[in-house]
């Protein structure tokens, strides 16, 4: 029983090591590939800070949940010093 219980315990404090922050730009690029997947053709993925406005959807957090991807449908109009809408054909 007590072997158990150790094994438990040291799965608990090993588990915070294996859970590693992921890139933003890995995962805003996963991402858009599982919506292209999708068939949608006009979309933007946004990276925002967490607590930043998002004019979409949010569809994944990284850099330890200290920022956020948002996700919106069709093509967003340009604004000075925005990177052009993601699209791949």
């Amino acid at each position: 029983m007590k072997k158990i219980a150790l094994a438990v315990a040291l799965a608990f404090a090993v588990s915070p090591a294996l859970a590693q922050r992921k890139d933003c730009n890995e995962l805003k690029a996963e991402i858009d590939a599982k919506i292209t997947n999708n068939g949608v053709k006009v979309f933007t993925t946004t990276i925002v800070d967490k607590d930043g406005a998002e004019d979409g959807k949010v569809v994944g957090t990284c850099d330890g949940g200290t920022k956020k991807i948002v996700y919106k449908r069709g093509a967003m109009p340009e604004q000075p010093g925005m990177a052009p809408a993601t699209s791949k054909q």
